[in-house]
Order: structure tokens, then sequence, then C-alpha cells
């Protein structure tokens, strides 16, 4: 394991011609906001390598490389690796390989598991028996290391296999698509839309409560983020619902910078994302069934997961013309020809 400059040097000078990495981190969220990164796996042509965040003074030089231009990532489900790596370099990578996004364009399961494609690809049974540990310890002991390595092991064979595959199928081109979203620095942004809707309680309050709701619920995004704490350890859904309400009052040592803040103006409507999605009308549930057995041929057609081509949900605000996006662009408005 790399723990100082020096040796990660010499670890740069080793690859300095290297252009295909495959990565892994492992990192802790238990009583944090952000992700805290604890070690990078990397994996190269000839050598496989974990370097410890915790104990490297300058992770610069290994940052310069794996956000050079000519770098390609390997990554399975890459978006918290991702993430955790962005928290420290304020860098996304140039180019990227998903191989659990990939497998699903030749019919895995929509979020295979890393286990199950070095099993099925590699015919490499991998156990998961440390996927609880706390990857602060130190020191880490050998078979903690060796199974944190054998998460990129198999990644560049894989890689491999998988773009063999999407070749032969003409597929190469969407799975590169999908990958783009992973390249986008808003991805790694909190989606402050996404937490509101599932703060518990919220669609049960009045339209007044609601607004009030939606100020904590901010407040409390901007104090989480602020002290590096996880967002419920601020104020829990359930104490937020109850000041909402009138129930209980918000502390006195929190109601002045609560009421500070409050008086900001948030740019967008927010009481569009908590109403409760009304039943679909008969003519719209005639076109959702009409859509959906179109997806279904296509996804026997072009051996894809009926998921991969649009969800449920998808599919609802596609009708309703909410999200004219995801059957309209890229592949999929090439498969329905629309």
């Amino acid at each position: 394991m790399i723990k100082t400059n020096t040796q990660l040097s010499h670890y740069l000078d080793y690859i300095k011609n290297e252009t295909l990495l495959a990565i892994d981190t492992e990192f802790r969220r238990i009583d944090s906001y952000y992700p805290e990164l604890c070690l990078i796996q990397i994996a190269s042509k000839g050598r496989l390598e974990c370097f410890d965040v915790l104990s490297i003074d300058n992770l610069e030089p290994l940052f310069k490389k794996l956000y050079d231009n000519k770098t390609k990532w390997i990554v399975h489900s890459a978006r918290q690796d991702i993430e955790a790596l962005y928290v420290l370099s304020s860098r996304i990578p140039s180019s990227i390989f998903d191989t659990q996004i990939a497998a699903s364009f030749l019919n895995y399961p929509l979020q295979v598991s890393y286990q199950s494609l070095t099993e099925s690809i590699q015919n490499v049974l991998l156990e998961k028996k440390f996927t609880r540990f706390d990857w602060k310890k130190r020191p880490l002991p050998s078979d903690v290391l060796q199974y944190a390595l054998d998460d990129v092991k198999y990644l560049i064979p894989i890689y491999k296999k998988l773009t063999n595959e999407l070749i032969r199928e003409k597929k190469l081109e969407w799975a590169e698509e999908e990958f783009k979203f992973l390249l986008k620095k808003e991805t790694y942004s909190p989606n402050l839309k996404q937490i509101l809707k599932k703060t518990k309680g919220i669609s049960k309050l009045s339209s007044q409560q609601i607004d009030m709701a939606i100020k904590l619920v901010f407040w409390r995004e901007t104090i989480a983020q602020k002290k590096n704490k996880p967002r419920k350890w601020v104020m829990s859904d359930e104490k937020l619902i109850d000041y909402a309400s009138g129930n209980n009052k918000i502390p006195r040592g929190e109601i002045n910078e609560f009421e500070n803040f409050s008086t900001m103006a948030l740019d967008f409507n927010y009481k569009d994302l908590i109403k409760i999605p009304k039943p679909l009308s008969e003519n719209e549930l005639t076109k959702k069934n009409k859509l959906k057995k179109q997806i279904n041929a296509l996804s026997i057609e072009h051996n894809l997961p009926t998921e991969l081509i649009c969800n449920s949900k998808n599919l609802v605000n596609f009708i309703r013309g909410d999200d004219l996006n995801t059957l309209n662009s890229g592949w999929r408005s090439r498969i329905f020809k629309i």
C-alpha cells in the first residue's frame, strides 16, 4: 500500500504511459455530510495498488494523472467513486467506462453487481465480507487490503469483454451516451429537488405549512453542508414537520439564523414537486399502455432491459409532457424512430 509522497512518485513514474486505469474507492459516510475518502484502489496493465488517502500528504500528483485528458477510468457503478474523489479534487474525469451501465446494454440486470460480473465473465467468485468495514481504521489488515484490491483486479478484463460485445451488437455508442451523465459536475451537487421530495410527511401539510417546511428543508441542508454533518443530525424529518406544522417551536438558539435564511428568494416553485401525482386519465392510460407495448417489443428486439429504455415514472412524465428528453433524444429516439 502506498502511504508516502515518495512511494506515490515512484508509482506515478511506473504508470506514466498508462492511459487505461481501473479505479475504485473506499470511503466513510456515517457521521458526515460529504463522503470521507479513505482508500483509492487502482489497477493498470501490470500493477495493482492501494493508496492510503489518510497518510499521503499531497495527492495532487495522483490527481494530475487521474484527471489527465488522456486517462480513461474503468469503474463499476462509478457515481459514488467519482463523488468521493470530487470532494477532494474538485475535478471530474475526462473519460469513463462504467461496467455496470455497459453491462445493462447487454441485457444484464440494470444494476448488476461487480461480483455478478466477475462470476459471469471471469468465472471468479468474490466475497463481500468487508462491506461494512470501517475504512478509517489503521493499520488495514492484509485480508481487508486484498478485498479492496479485488474490487479493481478484474475491471480491465471485464471492460475489454464488454467493449467487444457492445461493438459486436452496435451498442458502444449508446453506452457512451449514458456515461456522459457521470461527466457532468452538476451530477455531484446536492439534488435539492429530490431532498425535498424525500422529506417524510411534507406532502401531508397544508399550503401555509408547506411554505415553512420548504424553508426548513433548505436551511437544514445549508447547515448540514456547513458543518459537514448528516442532514438528519441537524434536524430529523419528524422534527422538521413538527416545526412546520406548528406543533413545536424552533429552538431559540437557531431561530435567528433560520429567520435570516428564510428571507432568501427560492428560484423555482418547489410546491409543484410535493403535489401528490394525479391518477392517469383514460386517454393518458391508453397512451401509456400503447408505449409500454412498444417498449416491450423494443426490449426484445434490441436485447435490452425495459427499464433501461424507459422506466414507469419517466414514461408518465413523457406522456404528460414533463420529460421530453427521455424518448426524444440520443439512442432512445433512434430505436423509437421519434
